[in-house]
């Protein structure tokens, strides 16, 4: 078995190749059938592997982003192995199968997964049977539906830690790791990274709105009025299909995140651009040409596989954003805010180089006497928004105490509760779908820490002499009075 996922580009670089012209390739395209990123499972004899492949087909046609979809073909490709080797068709699957396979994936394999990665597996599992049910291939699913302990959940519940910054491990995180700086704020002569000012102004982005990294790192520069030389002092930023579940919510810019973007902007991405032209020119076809930005509308006009096409920006794909050009008279320029080698988007995985040598940077650092205090694993993007969490929920929450020692009121209002509401307010900057996702930060609003110094200070400090006394003392360590014999 072989697991392929369906690539429009790819058919549009070949199609000549393969005797069909651009034209009849975008006529194709018109009706094309299967969604982009749509996995495909075929046999040793490249045939489509049923009923699988019509799951797949169906995952795709209900609009599932090409991420979970590829996710839940490499889940299934690995149950359908673990299948072979225990001698058991698909539709033959049991509950002793469910959790023999659970037990491979979490303990016994080479290199045994977490919770959440099983929580995908689970998910895949549960729509693949879910479908064969729908379509009269199974009577039931492989599993008790009612009663007993589901085969599919994790043994034990998850509480997530909300791993956050205090102001100097971020610019210790920012400056040291990604900026080239020593730990004392000084520049380093030796730093060889690359695109410092691109990395820190990412890192600030990230921490100062909050954004998750697939948020963040496709944004366009007409998301944030960033076009023909124009810098506004903050932006609103509309997400939709890069956001997670493509559930759309507003994000603020504000002021400083901004304005750390004009050294990237002014000095290295002009470079970046430059470089890239010739890399950019070989790819003019595959490339989505805007012509038109509607900024008042939030939408692109240009020309796409061969064909005049109009997109509203937020509800464009990263893989549509990465071929965004904008012809100037001077060369193509590239549309997405952040720009890697060949004047492409950076991916996840190249946003994820950056960040390792950043640590290793830190490490080298850790040392010095004006270093803050590392943690034992690495940081990753999602702190800085965990972070942003934090810090908004603490302002708020001073925030409406205060308001309400203003107003000497016992309790605020109803209005007023609804209205400034902290968690409230965190949750929608979030963009977090369940209020329990906003709840867990609560916990983090002060640091026990320094509670528990201080209720036991008393404790170490009483008492008469210490312990370090008492053995001194019987061992004979303590000074001699010269009077005594």
């Amino acid at each position: 078995m072989q697991l392929f996922f369906a690539d429009y580009r790819a058919v549009w670089r070949v199609g000549e190749v393969a005797g069909l012209g651009r034209d009849e390739l975008a006529e194709l395209f018109e009706r094309r059938q299967i969604p982009a990123g749509t996995p495909v499972l075929v046999d040793d004899q490249m045939r489509p592997i049923e009923p699988i492949s019509s799951w797949f087909r169906s995952l795709g046609m209900d609009a599932q982003d090409a991420k979970t979809m590829s996710a839940y073909g490499y889940t299934v490709l690995m149950w359908l192995g673990f299948l072979e080797r225990r001698g058991v068709g698909l539709t033959e699957a049991t509950e002793s199968d469910i959790k023999a396979f659970r037990h491979w994936r979490k303990q016994t394999q080479k290199d045994p997964i977490q919770h959440s990665t099983w929580s995908r597996d689970a998910a895949a599992l549960t729509s693949l049977y879910g479908y064969l049910k729908r379509t009269g291939h199974i009577t039931s699913a492989p599993w008790r539906p009612d009663g007993g302990r589901d085969p599919l959940a994790n043994r034990t519940s998850r509480d997530l830690r909300v791993r956050h910054m205090e102001l100097d491990q971020y610019l210790f995180f920012r400056d040291v790791g990604f900026g080239g700086l020593v730990a004392d704020g000084d520049v380093d002569e030796t730093f060889a990274g690359w695109r410092p000012h691109r990395n820190r102004a990412a890192c600030e982005l990230a921490l100062m709105t909050g954004m998750r990294i697939q948020e963040w790192s496709t944004l366009l520069l007409p998301e944030l009025g960033l076009l023909d030389g124009q810098r506004p002092a903050t932006a609103d930023v509309d997400l939709a299909r890069c956001a997670k579940f493509q559930q759309p919510r507003s994000v603020y810019v504000p002021h400083d995140a901004m304005e750390l973007l004009d050294p990237y902007l002014l000095l290295e991405r002009p470079q970046m651009v430059a470089a890239a032209q010739r890399t950019l020119r070989r790819r003019h076809s595959d490339l989505f040409v805007v012509d038109r930005v509607e900024t008042d509308h939030g939408r692109l006009r240009g020309r796409f596989e061969g064909r005049q096409v109009s997109w509203v920006i937020k509800d464009m794909d990263p893989e549509l954003r990465r071929l965004c050009v904008k012809e100037t008279g001077d060369g193509l320029e590239p549309l997405a805010l952040f720009l890697g080698r060949g004047g492409r988007m950076p991916t996840f995985s190249g946003w994820d180089r950056a960040r390792w040598r950043a640590w290793d940077r830190m490490k080298q650092w850790s040392t010095d006497p004006s270093a803050p205090v590392m943690p034992r694993r690495r940081w990753v993007y999602h702190d800085l928004r965990h972070t942003f969490a934090l810090r908004l929920l603490i302002y708020l929450t001073r925030e409406a105490l205060d308001d309400g020692e203003a107003q000497q009121l016992p309790m605020s209002t109803l209005l007023d509760h609804m209205i400034r509401n902290p968690l409230l307010v965190v949750q929608k900057r979030l963009g977090h779908m369940n209020p329990s996702s906003t709840y867990r930060y609560v916990r983090y609003l002060k640091d026990p820490m320094p509670e528990v110094d201080a209720a036991f200070r008393e404790w170490s400090a009483a008492g008469g002499a210490s312990y370090v006394t008492i053995a001194r003392r019987l061992m004979n360590l303590e000074k001699t009075d010269a009077s005594q014999g």
